[in-house]
């Protein structure tokens, strides 16, 4: 779970890491509070996402007066589907040299890295990609602590000497320290700046948290910090869908996904993916659903305006064959009386209650021929490759 920016150096600020100094905004009444002596100042979009900058999320003012007309346009903003709901506004600092410092988990070492920079101020990724050699790492076991001389060790391979390799190397122990007792999943300081002064200061903060480990720090949840949904604003087949309490993500595709369960479902984004197609959306039908729970799972790729073709599959397990074959055409039937358009429905059926889930098939089909003219059910014995490849083709004929 990521932190909001001052939420991360409220924290990291118990740490004794150096930041500029600064006050949070919320509304018109707080922009009153603001004094002199923060300015010239920076104005930051608090918003759980990167990118701020480019999208207009970080601007300067020189004055109050500046100031209050520009943080009223920056809690206007939407972000990568956020509402701005906060601004922090930070005492603009005079920038000598920018580094790049972190600590996360590096998921194929199953170790805690941290990692160093000279190159800050540029998204880590850039660096690796052209300046690999810039980057410095040390690895530290799940288990372990480290002492100071890390820290200082790290700071004197980035090229730092004297008083801000002290510095460095101490806000670098911290981090680690930080990281490890809020059970955290990275912590990122880009940049962390020189100024023209020679003092040291952190300007901007990351803090992921293992969202499975909030119970273990009550002051968080004393700070608001609760479990939040770190993607974005909701859509509202999002919405829908966390109301009933089903999995679901929206995605920028056109063929609707309507697996079991959620490795399928996983799987099964993947293989459109791999066979030139794009899916809207990832869900989880298994474990047992309703045809009630289902029905409403078909419906939201139904209202969905950018799915042109539902592509679906059953392996019946816990989730018997019969009951999602009985909740689509159920589902088909309702909408056909609503006079609601259906969409082509491409599925494969295997495993528990088959031969019952297509004898239901068979009926409806037989009983409505032009309302299931459009829905194709492939047997165990057509690999679910040619499904989707089926699935994808069909999308491709549909235009708009």
């Amino acid at each position: 779970m990521r932190l909001h920016e001052f939420e991360a150096k409220e924290i990291l600020k118990k740490y004794k890491i150096p930041f500029a100094e600064g006050m949070l905004i919320r509304d018109a009444k707080d922009i009153d509070k603001l004094t002199q002596e923060y300015f010239p100042a920076i104005l930051k979009a608090q918003v759980l996402v990167g990118g701020r900058g480019k999208a207009g999320g970080i601007l300067t003012a020189e004055t109050r007066d500046d100031a209050k007309a520009k943080i009223q346009k920056l809690l206007g903003m939407k972000i990568k589907g956020y509402n701005v709901e906060s601004v922090l506004v930070e005492k603009k600092v005079d920038v000598e040299d920018e580094l790049y410092v972190a600590v996360t988990i590096d998921r194929l070492e199953h170790r805690i890295a941290i990692i160093t920079s000279e190159m800050g101020g540029i998204n880590v990724e850039q660096i690796a990609e052209k300046y690999q050699e810039k980057i410095v790492k040390y690895y530290v076991d799940v288990d372990e602590t480290i002492h100071p001389y890390v820290g200082r060790s790290l700071a004197k391979r980035i090229g730092l000497k004297g008083k801000q390799l002290i510095k460095v190397g101490g806000i670098i122990h911290s981090l680690f320290k930080a990281f490890k007792e809020f059970d955290g999943t990275l912590i990122e300081i880009n940049p962390l700046a020189i100024t023209k002064n020679n003092e040291v200061i952190a300007l901007d903060a990351v803090f992921n948290i293992d969202t499975d480990a909030l119970y273990r720090h009550p002051k968080l949840a004393e700070m608001g910090i609760k479990p939040r949904h770190e993607v974005g604003e909701l859509t509202e087949r999002e919405k829908i869908a966390r109301e009933a309490n089903f999995p679901y993500v929206d995605l920028e595709g056109d063929i609707g996904v309507f697996p079991g369960g959620a490795g399928f479902g996983i799987a099964a984004v993947d293989l459109i993916h791999h066979f030139g197609g794009k899916p809207a959306n990832f869900m989880d039908s298994g474990g047992g659903p309703t045809v009630e729970r289902m029905e409403q799972m078909i419906g939201l790729l139904m209202d969905n305006p950018k799915v042109k073709v539902i592509f679906g599959a059953r392996f019946g397990g816990i989730s018997r064959c019969d009951l999602w074959a009985e909740a689509i055409i159920s589902y088909l039937k309702k909408r056909h009386a609503d006079g609601k358009q259906i969409k082509p429905m491409v599925m494969r059926m295997a495993g528990n209650m088959e031969k019952e889930g297509r004898e239901l098939f068979e009926k409806a089909k037989k009983d409505e021929p032009q309302l299931f003219k459009v829905v194709k059910i492939y047997a165990y014995n057509t690999p679910i490759e040619e499904v989707i490849k089926e699935t994808i083709r069909t999308a491709e004929r549909i235009e708009g």
